[in-house]
């Protein structure tokens, strides 16, 4: 059987977010392997039929000659595996990963672009720049006719410079697609308060600062609104709130930090709304894919990713990025309508079911594969 190998920076990415790709791999008749640095998830990958294959990445340094390390260390490693795919997940490993693959003689490659942040967000000078470098590179010198681009939403493919979302090198799937099965329905919690939770890194671009400081807003105005966060911050991204951060915005009326949780549907049942106030471009966030399987209202931000599930007044509330007032506003008209709560968790519940399932996005990638092995 002929492997196909999977690029990732940690195990734990992989683990959250991409092991239906396994499944997808299997499907199509390949053995699955996952380079990746080793950490705390290796046996979850393993148990779900992959080999992993150890390596250590330094996600916060872009210096050339720890970039030349990897190309070098990555190159080594898909010689000596001969894959038939190499799935590449992220931008940076599409870089470092798609220059090994082509020294390596791999021309079957998926680069699976989960997001470009700020890249496809802003529109300064610096991201315009970003942008155009990004496209040249990877549809110029990384690309090649037996690439493919698995996306997870419409904007980043037109950010590529992609004219149609029919063509035939793109394919976009509902980010990592969600069980429904396990984040299912349940009735919401009584009122009042509004009880409102993001689920998340807790990270600068994902808003968490504006969302403590609408809870403050909407507290002073009389609202009855509370906010829970969920989630540690990442110690290699130098714009993660720091643990006195947290611990102290845990000490102000109304907002509470839980740290990292391992039952995120739980988290639903307790709650009213899944927030992700995002200031920057997402590839289609998994927990916004969870709270709204589990019938619960959306409020995020009106960027990249979140606009690809959330259709604002359908599924949830899209404000403006990185305005709190603008969010606080929302969580104000949210906590005096009950009805409308449960309009926007039911319509995003089915809007999952019709096309963001595990399910969907296995069938979608196996035939993604099926295809790229008969070129």
């Amino acid at each position: 059987m002929q492997t196909l190998i999977f690029v990732v920076t940690e195990d734990w990415f992989f683990a959250s977010h991409f092991l239906p790709m396994l499944r997808a791999a299997r499907e199509a008749g390949y053995e699955p392997a996952v380079i990746c640095r080793v950490r705390a998830h290796r046996a979850a990958i393993e148990a779900e039929g992959a080999r992993v294959i150890p390596f250590e990445w330094d996600r916060g340094r872009r210096e050339f000659g720890q970039a030349f390390a990897t190309i070098r260390g990555l190159t080594r490693i898909l010689r000596e595996e001969r894959p038939a795919i190499v799935h590449l997940i992220a931008l940076w490993p599409i870089v470092l990963g798609g220059i090994a693959a082509r020294f390596a003689g791999a021309r079957r490659r998926v680069y699976a672009v989960t997001g470009l942040g700020f890249l496809g967000a802003s529109n300064s000078g610096m991201a315009r720049a970003s942008r155009l470098a990004a496209r040249v590179l990877l549809r110029g010198p990384l690309g090649g006719g037996k690439t493919r681009f698995l996306l997870e939403n419409p904007d980043d493919a037109r950010l590529l410079g992609f004219g149609a979302e029919n063509d035939p090198r793109i394919v976009i799937v509902g980010g990592a697609g969600v069980d429904p099965k396990h984040y299912s329905p349940s009735p919401m919690p009584p009122m009042p308060p509004l009880k409102i939770a993001i689920v998340a890194r807790m990270l600068w671009s994902k808003g968490i600062d504006l969302a403590v400081e609408a809870v403050r807003l909407a507290r002073a105005e009389g609202t009855a609104v509370e906010l829970s966060l969920y989630g540690e911050p990442d110690a290699t991204n130098p714009k993660a709130f720091s643990r006195d951060t947290l611990e102290g915005w845990s000490r102000e009326p109304g907002i509470t930090w839980h740290g990292r949780t391992s039952d995120v549907a739980s988290v639903w049942r307790a709650h009213h709304v899944c927030c992700l106030p995002s200031r920057g471009g997402e590839g289609l966030p998994r927990t916004l894919l969870e709270g709204a399987s589990c019938g619960r209202a959306i409020l995020t931000s009106d960027v990249p990713g979140c606009r690809a599930l959330v259709r604002d007044g359908i599924e949830g509330i899209l404000v403006p990025p990185d305005n709190a007032r603008a969010l606080s506003r929302a969580m104000v008209d949210l906590a005096s309508d009950a009805a409308r709560l449960e309009r926007l968790g039911e319509a995003g519940c089915r809007r999952v079911l019709a096309g963001f399932t595990d399910r969907h996005v296995v069938e979608a990638v196996a035939a993604l594969y099926r295809e790229m092995g008969t070129h």
